[in-house]
């Protein structure tokens, strides 16, 4: 279920005009439907509601104080990746039992300051990592739970850049050094290496690989029983695919019919990682046409929004629907006679677009959504070009929030000094 819906012909977010909010915050615009967010959680609630997992939101996707906040007043913990995403965990008041901290390159400074909130635990990527960890818990006197992430070497099909669960990926410990840390966990006496951490990539549509990894993880931990190490956690992270564009990704329900036989079996207790299917669907950037240039080859469409504001289709090639804020009336205008254009922003590079091949008929002056982008848009957003970031509003039934303020020029230079 996403809130953005043509009423009347005009595009609304929630109950409120799309085009009023571009005219009151101008744009580039960052906007959000608290209602899709919330059912989204929702839906991955109810789908998993017969084991109860522990749903960790991952603030990468969107790490706006807002969005976090709506989600853990909701009841969802956190999968953070940085000191930074843990600073936004502690400003809204996110409980550190529901925080999980992965990424492979954690700092002395970032683990003592999640060791002394308390997080819940440590998804630990490599054997050096674990040392350091279990090291700085010693000296802070503390015991500090820890899961293994494991590379269980399968390709989930899905962009090479988001894939992390092949063996030549950076991401991950193999299964035959993982099985070798929980058969010497007393060489690590600060840690409590309680769990296991499967992400396998993002934007995953089919369950199959998900169903191979959770599979062979089975098998590892059957093993380890027979060896009498038991575990307690089973995190079987995110990457539930969404619709960009015509993908068929499966619902979150069938996912959890798949899998929930296999986590049954399995026994231990599970833990969710999704970001993107909460928050995807739920943004949109909208841009305001500023040229339109035709050229004996090509038309562009040329907007105030480019590759700083969202650079998916640059990095990954990704696909996102745009479309006016009007609906052209049927009468004047048959789509399939209109020319194909390419949106294409302002920055000085070739790679500067939001999409290509499209059939769009607007005019200078007119406001387009590019759907899809409450994951990956903002939070990736630079100010390359010196180009202020965006403004970020969050609409919750007929009102709208502003959630983060335009940049300024000054703020583009308030860190430099002229020497």
């Amino acid at each position: 279920m996403h809130h953005f819906k043509f009423r009347r012909n005009n595009l609304f977010c929630e109950n409120v005009k799309i085009k009023d909010l571009a005219e009151k915050y101008n744009t580039p615009l960052y906007i959000y439907s608290a209602k899709t967010i919330l059912d989204h959680f929702s839906k991955i609630e109810t789908a998993f509601s017969a084991i109860k997992p522990l749903i960790c939101y991952s603030a990468k996707a969107n790490s706006n104080l807002a969005i976090l906040k709506l989600l853990v007043d909701r009841g969802a913990g956190l999968d953070i990746v940085s000191g930074g995403e843990l600073y936004r965990a502690k400003k809204i008041k996110c409980s550190p039992g529901k925080v999980v901290y992965a990424s492979v390159g954690k700092t002395e400074q970032e683990i003592a300051e999640a060791i002394n909130y308390g997080i819940k635990m440590f998804n630990v990527e490599s054997v050096d990592e674990l040392k350091r960890i279990n090291e700085i818990a010693g000296a802070l006197r503390k015991k500090v739970s820890a899961a293994i992430r494991i590379n269980p070497d399968i390709d989930p099909k899905t962009h090479k850049y988001i894939t992390t669960a092949k063996l030549e990926t950076k991401f991950g410990i193999d299964i035959i050094t993982a099985r070798d840390i929980f058969l010497n966990r007393k060489v690590y006496p600060h840690l409590n290496i309680a769990g296991i951490h499967l992400h396998i990539g993002s934007q995953i549509t089919q369950s199959a690989p998900f169903i191979r990894a959770i599979t062979k993880i089975k098998h590892f931990i059957k093993g380890l029983e027979r060896k009498k190490v038991n575990l307690k956690y089973l995190n079987i992270g995110g990457g539930l695919g969404i619709v960009y564009d015509k993908e068929k990704p499966q619902t979150v329900k069938d996912f959890a019919s798949r899998v929930l036989p296999l986590l049954k079996e399995i026994g231990l207790k599970v833990i969710l990682e999704p970001g993107r299917f909460i928050v995807g669907n739920a943004g949109i950037l909208v841009a305001k046409v500023i040229y339109i240039k035709d050229t004996p080859v090509k038309k562009f469409i040329i907007v105030d929004a480019g590759m700083n504001d969202l650079i998916r289709p640059s990095l990954y090639d990704a696909y996102h629907k745009i479309i006016p804020l009007e609906k052209p009336s049927a009468i004047s205008h048959q789509l399939s006679a209109i020319k194909m254009v390419d949106v294409v922003g302002p920055i000085c590079e070739t790679a500067d677009f939001l999409g290509k091949s499209r059939r769009i008929n607007v005019k200078q002056g007119d406001c387009l959504a590019v759907l899809g982008a409450g994951a990956y848009g903002f939070s990736m957003s630079s100010n390359y070009n010196s180009r202020p970031r965006a403004a970020e509003v969050l609409v919750k039934n007929n009102k709208s929030y502003l959630i983060r303020k335009r940049e300024t020029y000054r703020d583009l230079v308030k860190r430099e000094e002229i020497c």
